[in-house]
Protein backbone atom coordinates (compact mmCIF):
# COMPACT_ATOMS: atom_id res chain seq x y z
CA UNK A 1 0.00 0.00 0.00
CA UNK A 2 1.04 4.07 -0.33
CA UNK A 3 0.44 7.27 1.32
CA UNK A 4 1.34 10.23 -0.47
CA UNK A 5 3.95 8.46 -2.64
CA UNK A 6 5.28 6.82 0.23
CA UNK A 7 5.94 2.78 0.10
CA UNK A 8 3.75 1.18 3.23
CA UNK A 9 3.96 -2.51 4.37
CA UNK A 10 1.28 -4.23 4.61
CA UNK A 11 0.78 -5.67 8.81
CA UNK A 12 1.87 -8.91 7.74
CA UNK A 13 5.10 -7.47 6.42
CA UNK A 14 8.00 -9.22 8.90
CA UNK A 15 11.18 -7.02 8.26
CA UNK A 16 12.24 -3.48 8.55
CA UNK A 17 11.34 -1.86 5.79
CA UNK A 18 13.33 2.16 5.20
CA UNK A 19 11.82 4.38 2.65
CA UNK A 20 13.01 7.63 1.32
CA UNK A 21 11.33 10.91 0.43
CA UNK A 22 12.75 14.23 -0.94
CA UNK A 23 10.61 16.66 0.86
CA UNK A 24 10.05 20.57 -0.55
CA UNK A 25 10.15 23.17 1.96
CA UNK A 26 5.92 23.24 3.47
CA UNK A 27 4.83 19.91 2.07
CA UNK A 28 2.60 18.78 4.48
CA UNK A 29 0.96 14.90 5.11
CA UNK A 30 -2.29 15.45 6.69
CA UNK A 31 -3.17 13.26 9.64
CA UNK A 32 -3.03 9.91 9.09
CA UNK A 33 -2.13 5.97 10.48
CA UNK A 34 0.13 3.43 9.68
CA UNK A 35 -0.95 -0.36 10.35
CA UNK A 36 2.74 -0.40 11.81
CA UNK A 37 5.23 1.40 13.64
CA UNK A 38 6.59 4.09 11.98
CA UNK A 39 10.47 6.18 12.89
CA UNK A 40 9.81 9.16 11.18
CA UNK A 41 13.59 10.96 10.63
CA UNK A 42 14.90 13.76 8.60
CA UNK A 43 18.84 12.61 7.13
CA UNK A 44 18.75 16.63 5.70
CA UNK A 45 16.62 19.48 6.85
CA UNK A 46 13.94 19.57 9.14
CA UNK A 47 10.97 18.10 9.66
CA UNK A 48 7.87 18.19 12.49
CA UNK A 49 5.47 15.68 13.31
CA UNK A 50 2.18 16.20 14.80
CA UNK A 51 0.02 13.91 17.45
CA UNK A 52 -2.74 14.79 19.70
CA UNK A 53 -0.38 15.14 22.63
CA UNK A 54 2.00 17.55 20.81
CA UNK A 55 4.55 18.89 18.01
CA UNK A 56 8.01 17.46 17.90
CA UNK A 57 10.61 19.51 16.01
CA UNK A 58 13.09 16.77 14.43
CA UNK A 59 16.50 17.92 13.22
CA UNK A 60 18.59 15.22 11.96
CA UNK A 61 19.74 14.38 15.29
CA UNK A 62 16.36 12.93 16.55
CA UNK A 63 13.84 11.07 15.25
CA UNK A 64 10.44 9.99 16.43
CA UNK A 65 8.84 6.31 17.28
CA UNK A 66 5.49 6.53 16.10
CA UNK A 67 3.32 3.42 17.24
CA UNK A 68 1.21 1.53 14.88
CA UNK A 69 -2.45 3.51 14.71
CA UNK A 70 -1.24 6.75 16.45
CA UNK A 71 -2.92 9.27 14.25
CA UNK A 72 -0.17 12.05 12.83
CA UNK A 73 1.02 14.56 10.42
CA UNK A 74 4.36 15.22 9.10
CA UNK A 75 5.61 18.47 7.40
CA UNK A 76 8.73 19.57 6.03
CA UNK A 77 10.04 22.99 7.00
CA UNK A 78 12.49 23.56 4.22
CA UNK A 79 13.71 21.01 1.96
CA UNK A 80 14.38 18.13 3.56
CA UNK A 81 14.71 14.42 3.22
CA UNK A 82 12.59 12.22 5.28
CA UNK A 83 13.58 8.73 5.99
CA UNK A 84 10.83 6.64 7.60
CA UNK A 85 11.24 3.06 9.02
CA UNK A 86 8.90 0.62 9.61
CA UNK A 87 8.84 -1.78 11.79
CA UNK A 88 6.20 -5.06 11.54
CA UNK A 89 4.59 -5.47 14.63
CA UNK A 90 4.94 -9.09 14.96
CA UNK A 91 7.90 -9.99 17.23
CA UNK A 92 8.73 -6.17 18.06
CA UNK A 93 10.27 -6.05 21.48
CA UNK A 94 9.43 -2.27 21.20
CA UNK A 95 6.11 -1.90 22.92
CA UNK A 96 5.75 2.32 23.29
CA UNK A 97 2.22 3.75 23.36
CA UNK A 98 2.63 6.88 22.68
CA UNK A 99 4.94 8.97 20.19
CA UNK A 100 8.80 8.88 21.71
CA UNK A 101 11.65 10.98 20.35
CA UNK A 102 14.75 8.82 19.74
CA UNK A 103 18.75 10.14 19.40
CA UNK A 104 20.33 9.16 16.05
CA UNK A 105 23.50 8.48 16.64
CA UNK A 106 26.17 7.99 13.58
CA UNK A 107 25.98 4.29 14.10
CA UNK A 108 21.74 4.37 14.02
CA UNK A 109 22.19 6.20 11.04
CA UNK A 110 24.19 4.55 8.70
CA UNK A 111 21.91 1.17 10.02
CA UNK A 112 19.35 2.39 8.70
CA UNK A 113 20.94 2.95 5.55
CA UNK A 114 22.40 -0.26 5.55
CA UNK A 115 18.70 -1.76 5.85
CA UNK A 116 17.78 0.20 2.77
CA UNK A 117 19.86 -1.96 0.62
CA UNK A 118 18.34 -4.14 -1.87
CA UNK A 119 19.66 -7.81 -1.69
CA UNK A 120 21.03 -7.98 2.08
CA UNK A 121 20.98 -11.86 2.69
CA UNK A 122 19.03 -12.51 5.63
CA UNK A 123 20.96 -13.76 8.43
CA UNK A 124 22.99 -9.95 7.70
CA UNK A 125 19.35 -8.34 7.60
CA UNK A 126 18.30 -9.99 10.80
CA UNK A 127 21.63 -9.18 12.75
CA UNK A 128 21.41 -5.97 11.49
CA UNK A 129 17.87 -5.42 12.28
CA UNK A 130 18.51 -6.26 16.21
CA UNK A 131 21.72 -3.72 16.63
CA UNK A 132 18.90 -1.20 15.29
CA UNK A 133 16.49 -2.21 17.98
CA UNK A 134 19.37 -1.62 20.95
CA UNK A 135 19.93 1.76 19.56
CA UNK A 136 16.51 3.22 19.66
CA UNK A 137 17.51 5.27 22.91
CA UNK A 138 14.38 7.41 24.11
CA UNK A 139 15.66 11.11 24.62
CA UNK A 140 13.80 13.35 27.29
CA UNK A 141 12.61 16.62 25.46
CA UNK A 142 9.77 18.84 26.64
CA UNK A 143 7.00 19.59 24.39
CA UNK A 144 5.11 22.31 24.40
CA UNK A 145 1.69 22.47 23.56
CA UNK A 146 0.07 25.57 21.84
CA UNK A 147 -4.03 24.96 22.27
CA UNK A 148 -5.72 27.17 19.40
CA UNK A 149 -9.07 28.88 20.30
CA UNK A 150 -12.32 28.39 18.38
CA UNK A 151 -13.94 31.91 18.64
CA UNK A 152 -13.37 33.94 15.74
CA UNK A 153 -12.23 37.09 17.37
CA UNK A 154 -9.25 35.12 19.33
CA UNK A 155 -8.23 33.23 16.78
CA UNK A 156 -7.62 36.17 14.25
CA UNK A 157 -5.36 36.65 17.21
CA UNK A 158 -3.70 33.45 17.37
CA UNK A 159 -3.39 33.79 13.40
CA UNK A 160 -1.29 36.54 13.28
CA UNK A 161 0.99 35.80 15.66
CA UNK A 162 1.72 32.31 14.65
CA UNK A 163 2.29 34.88 11.11
CA UNK A 164 4.65 37.17 12.93
CA UNK A 165 5.31 35.79 16.50
CA UNK A 166 7.71 39.22 17.19
CA UNK A 167 4.32 41.24 17.29
CA UNK A 168 4.69 42.95 21.12
CA UNK A 169 1.02 44.55 20.50
CA UNK A 170 -0.54 44.59 23.65
CA UNK A 171 -3.95 42.69 24.29
CA UNK A 172 -5.89 46.19 24.34
CA UNK A 173 -4.35 46.78 20.74
CA UNK A 174 -5.28 43.16 20.07
CA UNK A 175 -8.89 43.67 21.20
CA UNK A 176 -9.10 46.59 18.69
CA UNK A 177 -7.63 44.33 15.85
CA UNK A 178 -9.95 41.05 16.16
CA UNK A 179 -12.99 43.81 17.13
CA UNK A 180 -13.60 42.68 20.77
CA UNK A 181 -12.90 44.07 24.04
CA UNK A 182 -9.08 43.85 26.23
CA UNK A 183 -11.91 42.29 28.94
CA UNK A 184 -13.47 39.67 26.40
CA UNK A 185 -10.25 39.10 24.30
CA UNK A 186 -8.44 38.24 27.83
CA UNK A 187 -11.45 35.89 29.06
CA UNK A 188 -11.49 33.88 25.50
CA UNK A 189 -7.58 33.23 26.19
CA UNK A 190 -8.05 31.96 28.98
CA UNK A 191 -11.57 29.97 28.37
CA UNK A 192 -10.23 28.45 25.06
CA UNK A 193 -6.99 27.63 25.72
CA UNK A 194 -6.18 27.23 29.32
CA UNK A 195 -3.91 29.92 29.42
CA UNK A 196 -3.79 34.20 30.11
CA UNK A 197 -2.61 35.95 26.50
CA UNK A 198 1.08 36.43 27.78
CA UNK A 199 1.37 32.78 28.68
CA UNK A 200 0.12 31.88 25.47
CA UNK A 201 2.07 34.35 23.56
CA UNK A 202 5.28 32.91 24.98
CA UNK A 203 4.74 29.48 24.08
CA UNK A 204 3.98 30.93 20.70
CA UNK A 205 7.41 32.12 21.00
CA UNK A 206 9.38 29.13 21.93
CA UNK A 207 7.58 26.83 18.96
CA UNK A 208 8.27 29.77 16.57
CA UNK A 209 11.85 29.07 17.52
CA UNK A 210 12.40 25.30 17.75
CA UNK A 211 12.68 25.20 14.01
CA UNK A 212 14.74 27.92 13.78
CA UNK A 213 17.41 26.79 16.00
CA UNK A 214 17.12 23.34 14.62
CA UNK A 215 18.07 24.39 11.32
CA UNK A 216 21.13 26.12 12.81
CA UNK A 217 20.35 29.75 13.14
CA UNK A 218 22.44 32.18 15.52
CA UNK A 219 20.64 32.22 18.72
CA UNK A 220 20.60 36.35 18.51
CA UNK A 221 18.84 35.66 15.31
CA UNK A 222 16.42 33.73 16.64
CA UNK A 223 15.43 35.98 19.44
CA UNK A 224 14.67 38.96 17.05
CA UNK A 225 12.83 36.63 14.71
CA UNK A 226 10.73 35.35 17.92
CA UNK A 227 10.08 38.77 19.67
CA UNK A 228 12.72 38.94 22.11
CA UNK A 229 15.00 42.49 22.66
CA UNK A 230 18.25 40.72 23.71
CA UNK A 231 19.50 37.18 23.13
CA UNK A 232 20.26 36.75 27.22
CA UNK A 233 16.52 37.56 27.76
CA UNK A 234 15.06 34.97 25.06
CA UNK A 235 17.95 32.49 27.12
CA UNK A 236 16.14 33.01 29.97
CA UNK A 237 12.88 32.49 28.96
CA UNK A 238 13.90 29.47 26.71
CA UNK A 239 15.60 27.48 29.74
CA UNK A 240 11.90 28.32 31.85
CA UNK A 241 10.62 26.65 29.18
CA UNK A 242 12.48 23.49 28.15
CA UNK A 243 15.26 23.37 31.09
CA UNK A 244 18.27 23.55 28.96
CA UNK A 245 20.06 26.46 26.89
CA UNK A 246 18.79 27.00 23.00
CA UNK A 247 22.40 26.05 22.14
CA UNK A 248 22.24 22.73 23.77
CA UNK A 249 18.45 22.01 22.80
CA UNK A 250 18.78 20.16 19.46
CA UNK A 251 22.84 19.07 20.05
CA UNK A 252 24.34 15.81 19.74
CA UNK A 253 25.87 16.46 23.04
CA UNK A 254 22.26 16.50 25.06
CA UNK A 255 21.42 13.40 23.45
Amino acid sequence: MSLNGQLVPEPSFNVIMVGSLDMPGGLRFERHTHPVHQLNWATDGVITVTADNGTWVLPSTRALWIPAEVEHSTAAIGPAVMRSVYFPLRDCPIDWSEPTVIAVSPLLGQLIDHLSRDGLAPDERTRAEAVVFDLLQPVSVTTLELPIPADARARAVVDALRADPADDRDLASWGRFAGASERTLARLFVGETGMTFGHWRAQNRMCAALPLLAEGIAVGTVARRVGYGTASAFVAAFRRAFGVSPGSYFSRASL
